[in-house]
């Protein structure tokens, strides 16, 4: 979902930035995988020529960053962008600020002329710059770690001179002396983080920007978290077509298709809001401060809506699921597995028979309608958190969803339009021979149960 890239100087350390950096990612995030990529591309075609080019360099800077920004297109949208739409993770050695540094500051091509070459290809969600002295930098290069496989393997940017206009460059663009250019002036920008010291040091930087990173959840810049969510509902809606599990508790097996029993929509998400704050309200008090008080919070429309694609999982195994998108801390997970477990009708947990330690959680089938409904209705969670919050000891659930909507407001609007779309994954809980919801009145038709 993000592409977060590694930047600096020749020698600065982002070889082993850029390993530590998935592994922090792995660590911390909820992806679906985190794959690690650099550029140029030294084993595709288009990344020979421009390999090929530093290592002489005689092709000149306007045909040098040619050469760049094709290998970064076709890597854009070739490579990456399919793995972030599946909800990954990349993180790339180099990516088009090294090409802004190289070609347009230190090449004397300018920054709009590289940003024109590179404008199609994809913008760094996040950027890590890397920095060292370049007295440090050449003696690791020196050292033979960053050489290239070839013949001659000095490049001609590893001098004493263009390694001190480098590092000028990357901290006039990176340290904001200089506007970056559009498109990519969108992205964040984390550094300099010095890499002088232990390789612990610099982990320890690493994984404070990560977290902060990952903390403020910002929206993917690549792709749209309803692109990422609907591959991911699809996969795992897919994965239960025929899938066989053993029924542990003799609980009846869950109906994928018409999984409303009948009920009214509106009539699930008020009961399970009634239920909830009844439960919350007589749980232990420690356990209910660490917990949200609303089934309309984001955390358990995210869990119990998790639980409701998955026959069974243990913590680590629902992490995986959630997904980025959908994401909760491990902690926040194992305490909302807690708080759920002590309700009764909720969820009950197990001990696989297959010995693994970690028990396993499974969605009561009474909740597999709200549960699916959360995942539809997630986009449009926050208004309606909101109206119950103003809707007074006796609201009217029923006419809930038609009065959010009727506001017109454009947010509400593209919001609802996310929620028709999710029916393709989730389905309607109805009728599967019941066409599928294609606008905004066919969504308040189906919460009302008509």
């Amino acid at each position: 979902m993000y592409l977060i890239t590694l930047e600096g100087g020749d020698g600065s350390g982002k070889g082993t930035a850029t390993k530590m950096v998935a592994d922090i990612l792995r660590q911390e995030g909820a992806f679906t995988s985190v794959q690690v990529t650099a550029e140029p591309r030294r084993n595709h075609p288009l990344g020979k020529l421009a390999v090929e080019a530093v290592r002489t360099g005689e092709a000149g800077p306007l045909q040098e960053a040619g050469y760049f920004a094709a290998d970064r297109l076709d890597h854009s949208h070739m490579w990456i962008r399919p793995r972030l739409i599946l909800g990954a993770a990349v993180v790339s050695e180099r990516n088009v600020h090294s090409s802004l540094v190289y070609q347009g500051i230190v090449g004397d091509l300018g920054l709009e002329e590289v940003a024109r070459l590179n404008a199609n290809a994809l913008v760094p969600d996040l950027t890590i710059w890397v920095d060292c002295e370049p007295e440090i930098a050449l003696k690791r290069i020196n050292e033979g770690t960053l050489r290239m496989a070839t013949v001659n393997k000095t490049e001609y940017f590893e001098t004493d001179e263009l390694q001190s206009r480098i590092r000028v460059g990357f901290q006039q663009l990176l340290g904001g002396e200089v506007a970056m250019p559009k498109p990519f002036n969108r992205g964040q920008v984390e550094g300099p983080i010095m890499n002088h010291k232990t390789e612990s040091d610099l982990e320890n930087a690493l994984r404070v920007t990560i977290r902060r990173f990952l903390r403020s959840a910002p929206s993917p810049l690549n792709v749209t978290t309803q692109e990422v969510e609907m591959t991911l509902l699809k996969q795992s809606m897919n994965a239960q077509d025929g899938q066989q599990t053993l029924n542990v508790g003799g609980e009846p097996q869950k109906d994928h298709e018409e999984w409303l029993n009948g009920t009214p929509p509106w009539r699930v998400l008020s009961s399970a809001h009634k239920i909830y704050a009844d439960a919350w309200e007589a749980s232990d008090e420690r356990l209910a401060s660490q917990v949200p008080k609303s089934a309309l919070s984001r955390t358990v429309f995210s869990i119990v809506g998790t639980l409701s694609l998955v026959p069974s999982a243990d913590v680590r195994r629902l992490r995986a699921t959630l997904g980025p998108v959908r994401s909760i801390s491990h902690r926040h997970t194992q305490r909302m597995l807690q708080f759920l477990d002590g309700q009764q009708g909720w969820i009950r947990r197990h001990r696989s028979i297959l010995g693994r330690e970690a028990p396993r959680a499974e969605l009561r089938s009474d909740w597999l309608a709200f549960g699916r409904m959360a995942l539809i209705l997630a986009p449009l969670r926050p208004w309606i958190d909101e109206w119950a919050k103003k809707a007074g000891e006796r609201p009217r659930w029923r006419d809930s969803l038609s009065q959010i909507l009727n506001e017109d407001e454009d947010d509400v609007r593209a919001a609802a339009w996310m929620a028709i779309e999710r029916f393709q994954a989730v389905g309607t809980g109805l009728d599967p021979k019941r066409a599928l919801p294609n606008d905004i009145d066919d969504l308040k038709r189906w919460y009302r149960g008509e």
